[in-house]
């Protein structure tokens, strides 16, 4: 639904239920962690954590979440709660420094402010007053239907409950101030030179103070940050605005880094060793949004809101009468018109509005009004969904326009690049690496800047997802969520906004019916009317709806699952026009289904009534037994009493009562006599137990002393085996050796005779060219003697 309709109120009762029915069956045997609540009780105090740091007021909606949270609820084997994790996609940055005249900053800015706890104020320097500090107090900093003073406490509340320590805690609040006073800082152009310099210092050493860093460092690595060049590191100057712009983007990084580190924590505490089995996940998107005034943010929300309609158009209007199909129900494939990848295409595809937006990123040289000539170059006129906008006089200007499901939006793209690229000042990042407050250096300790080193075993820069542009890992992040989405069982509750004015009890209807055909709602109830969206396996019917109908199925004989279930509906009084048989599933038109829930939940009601009446007849017939046994005890009792007290008094009976302790002692007499062979019988016994007993213990102490002499033998035997074992490791170390030594020497007498063979060789060569050079200094001397003798007979004519 649109931003206001509802989602995030409607996730939080969806996430209640679920927490709390699943823990009925547990609530006698639960544990609970000292300091913390039970796991459904952190499931639902995650929300007010995630909604003072998550939530802000916009113009359409006072608690509006700037960021998309997907909430996993995971079950045991028996349907009972085994834990939960939340993931948080594309927290609204801009925000923390940014907002417009109708909306304001996140909650936990003015909840800390509320004065509620002022040992806060305390703690983080601040006062009370939100126009103190620029960054908050852009826009509105009160909201009428919220309550700060309250919110607060329900927030610290939820952090207790999650197990947060008050280190933490402490450590998140410092931050947030710390942000504030970051706002404040003010910078002055030195005179005659492009660099800046502080103007005061109180707000940059009280920020310092929070951050656990140095002030004087946390100033000069704005104003003088430390950029490599080359191999080398050189101090470059900063201008008033580029400051400005460096102190707003460490700002929104830090505020980032702790949500992110805040749903880390939370996913920590609600993640138990119980076994899970199944899951239900509930997803908050951030609603279509068209505002005045729509940037980057606007864009990814609406491509995100984009993403998930067509997953819902697809699923509702292709998959159902694809399923119809592969079942063989007579169907006519209906197009309703609902493909939306057109506009996905044009912004996502390569050489689409984000493909165009990173490739500009990558220039150092682009502007936003390259990027802007680029998209017009690229999509107008060629893409429908693609236009140029109409800018109208009292409005912020518009770049381009993109014709979404929901509507026609105009985009400013001034900062895009900028807000994708998300640079920070690294020197200063390095200080927060190094910080005393643990968390701040946390949050940091992963932060690789662009001068990150070059891994050489991989030949990849080291670099974290800090270099990752915000649009690349936004589409990453959505393609794992669309796939997560597709492996589930989807439901879609639709939300409706009935007003823009945000009063109670007012429904605008071209508005409501604007929502209900964008969204494709009349189309889905169309095809539910004319189709069968309810359906179930043969086997599943058969199983659960037997009971309308025992004596369908004969017992005893086997009977195939689809005639089990065609036969079990022939025997029903219902509507038979209304159902399908398909290969594998019984198909029902809408409500059929529900109305055989019906008449099963009636069937099981009179057959537990009546199992409720026969168990109630037979404890009563049970208790009604033990009346009358009581009865006839009693009566027994009275009469043997009424025969005693009539005879009690007759001098036969006095006789008899002082005879009878007489007869005991004949008795008496019989049982010691007994008594004294049972005795001496024992006593036999014992002695020859004793007589056994000893020759145990000798043979016991014989047996002792082999088994000692046996462990010493043993022991010896383990040493020689041990010193045996040490010797043949030695042994096989020096084959290992001499083998090596051998395979060495083998290498080196084949290379050797492999050089000789070489050598050989060249010596032949050698000598054939030295046999060639005799030859032919041979030669050379018959010829010179010639010569000579020829000269010789020249000189002697």
């Amino acid at each position: 639904g649109e931003s206001g309709a509802g989602k995030t109120v409607n996730t939080k009762r969806v996430i209640q239920y679920f927490a709390v029915i699943a823990a009925i069956g547990d609530r006698s045997k639960k544990e609970q962690t000292p300091g913390k609540g039970t796991l459904e009780d952190q499931i639902i105090q995650a929300n007010p954590a995630l909604e003072a740091f998550g939530n802000a007021k916009t113009v359409r909606n006072d608690n509006s979440s700037r960021f998309r949270k997907f909430i996993r609820i995971h079950f045991g084997a028996t349907g009972k709660l085994a834990s939960a994790d939340i993931e948080t996609y594309l927290l609204e940055k801009s925000r923390v420094i940014f907002q417009l005249k109708a909306e304001r900053d996140y909650h936990i800015f003015y909840q800390i402010l509320s004065n509620k706890k002022p040992e806060l104020l305390d703690m983080l320097l601040i006062t009370n007053n939100p126009y103190d500090y620029a960054f908050i107090s852009q826009g509105e900093t009160t909201v009428a239907s919220i309550d700060d003073a309250e919110e607060l406490m329900a927030t610290d509340n939820a952090f207790d409950v999650l197990g947060f320590t008050s280190e933490e805690k402490n450590s998140m609040y410092k931050l947030t101030g710390a942000i504030m006073h970051f706002g404040n800082m003010k910078f002055k152009q030195k005179q005659r030179e492009e660099q800046a310099e502080p103007d005061g210092t109180e707000e940059a050493d009280k920020s310092a103070y929070l951050m656990g860093l140095n002030s004087a460092d946390l100033l000069k690595g704005l104003c003088h940050p430390r950029v490599k060049v080359g191999n080398e590191y050189v101090t470059k100057g900063q201008n008033v605005q580029q400051v400005a712009y460096a102190s707003e983007a460490l700002a929104k990084a830090v505020y980032e880094k702790m949500f992110n580190w805040m749903v880390t924590r939370i996913n920590a505490t609600l993640e138990t060793k119980q076994p899970r089995q199944y899951f239900i996940g509930d997803l908050d998107i951030a609603g279509f949004e068209i505002f005045d005034f729509n940037s980057f943010e606007q864009l990814c929300i609406n491509f995100t809101n984009e993403k998930l309609q067509q997953f819902f158009n697809h699923h509702m209007f292709v998959l159902e009468q694809e399923e119809y199909k592969k079942e063989g129900i007579e169907w006519e494939f209906i197009d309703f018109g609902m493909d939306l990848q057109a506009c996905i295409d044009l912004i996502e595809k390569p050489m689409g509005i984000m493909s165009i937006l990173e490739e500009e990123c990558m220039f150092p040289k682009a502007t936003d009004m390259t990027f802007k000539a680029k998209l017009y170059d690229n999509h107008l006129g060629k893409s429908n969904n693609f236009q140029k906008p109409r800018n109208i006089k009292g409005k912020p200007e518009a770049h381009f326009s993109l014709i979404h499901y929901a509507g026609t939006v105009d985009y400013n793209i001034l900062g895009w690049l900028q807000k994708n690229k998300d640079p920070l000042n690294e020197t200063v990042v390095a200080l927060y690496q190094k910080s005393s407050l643990k968390m701040l250096s946390n949050l940091f300790a992963n932060y690789a800047g662009a001068d990150a080193p070059v891994d050489k075993g991989k030949g990849k820069a080291k670099k974290g997802s800090s270099f990752q542009t915000v649009s690349a890992l936004h589409r990453e992040n959505l393609n794992k969520l669309m796939t997560n989405l597709r492996s589930t069982h989807p439901h879609f509750v639709r939300c409706i906004i009935p007003n823009e004015t945000k009063s109670p009890g007012v429904i605008d209807n071209p508005l409501v019916m604007h929502q209900l055909r964008c969204n494709g709602v009349l189309e889905g109830i169309r095809i539910c009317r004319k189709g069968f969206p309810n359906r179930i396996l043969y086997g599943d019917f058969r199983q659960r709806y037997r009971i309308l109908n025992p004596a369908a199925i004969p017992e005893g004989q086997f009977i195939d699952s689809r005639k089990g279930a065609e036969k079990l509906l022939g025997s029903l009084d219902i509507d038979h026009s209304r159902t399908r048989f398909g290969h594998t599933k019984v198909f029902f038109k809408a409500g059929l289904l529900g109305l055989l829930e019906e008449m099963r939940d009636e069937r099981l009601s009179r057959i537990i009534t009546r199992i409720q009446a026969q168990s109630r007849g037979v404890l009563s017939r049970m208790e009604y037994k033990k009346l009358l046994e009581r009865r006839d005890s009693l009566l027994i009792i009275q009469w043997n009493i009424r025969a005693f007290m009539g005879v009690k008094n007759w001098p036969w009976m006095k006789l008899y009562f002082k005879i009878k302790p007489l007869l005991k002692s004949a008795e008496t007499e019989k049982e010691m006599a007994t008594m004294k062979e049972e005795f001496a019988r024992i006593k036999e016994a014992l002695e020859k137990s004793e007589a056994r007993r000893k020759e145990l213990e000798e043979k016991m102490v014989s047996l002792l002393q082999e088994k000692n002499d046996l462990q010493l033998q043993v022991q010896a035997e383990q040493d020689n085996l041990a010193d045996a074992e040490e010797r043949c490791d030695q042994l096989s170390k020096n084959k290992i050796q001499l083998e090596a030594k051998v395979k060495e020497m083998t290498e080196r007498l084949e290379d050797e005779e492999e050089m000789n063979a070489e050598l050989t060789a060249k010596k032949r060569k050698l000598e054939d060219e030295c046999s060639e050079l005799k030859r032919d200094i041979d030669d050379l001397e018959l010829t010179l003697a010639k010569v000579e003798k020829e000269k010789h007979a020249t000189e002697n004519k």
